[in-house]
């Protein structure tokens, strides 16, 4: 398994990465706060996780080990693949989601796209004595603002989304400073 590359950032977008470690370009799939909490760093420490499938073999990567950690909990609840999970953790940092569960708040896991009511209640039953021990810090990680429009389409896009369905809710979302973050999750919460 490969728990961690530590190298120089070669590419960045808000859905994916590209880190060179020894000479090999790993492309690695992010979350939105790993893409906040990464910065314009140009040597970086990512935790991943590889995902073997029957088709694929993916990296997923995090800016810290509590959002890997909370990546392997939601994966192993019934329902919750790792791109849900992935969408999860764009749509809410970890400490939000474990405040979720830990007050069984099925309301604030379903209004995240793609739960729906049964397995927002499933999480909610397979992680609240988890979510227990776990001690997430309270630090919202958000505050990039060197981001646009077309980097928010680009990931609602590369989450699955319809473009035109992605680009009407943007256009929703009053135009000024917002960050790609702030874009992105107000838009998750349209579409």
């Amino acid at each position: 398994m490969i728990g961690q590359l530590n190298g120089r950032l070669i590419e960045k977008n808000p859905t994916e990465l590209v880190v060179e470690c020894g000479g090999v370009g790993y492309e690695v799939k992010i979350s939105l706060n790993t893409f906040s909490a990464l910065g314009s760093e140009e040597s970086v420490k990512i935790f991943t996780k590889l995902v073997v499938r029957e088709d694929a073999h993916i990296l997923y990567g995090f800016a810290s080990k509590l959002e890997r950690e909370m990546f392997n909990h939601l994966i192993s609840v019934s329902g919750i693949g790792p791109n849900t999970a992935m969408i999860m953790l764009s749509s809410m940092v970890p400490d939000e989601i474990a405040h979720a569960i830990q007050s069984e708040d099925v309301r604030t896991i379903q209004g995240i796209k793609g739960i729906g009511i049964k397995t927002a209640q499933r999480v909610i039953i397979d992680l609240k004595d988890k979510m227990l021990k776990i001690v997430f810090s309270s630090e919202n990680i958000f505050n990039q603002n060197n981001t646009n429009r077309f980097d928010a389409l680009t990931a609602l896009v590369s989450l699955g989304f319809d473009k035109k369905s992605a680009e009407k809710a943007i256009d929703k979302i009053a135009v000024g400073d917002e960050t790609v973050e702030k874009l992105i999750k107000e838009a998750l919460k349209i579409l």
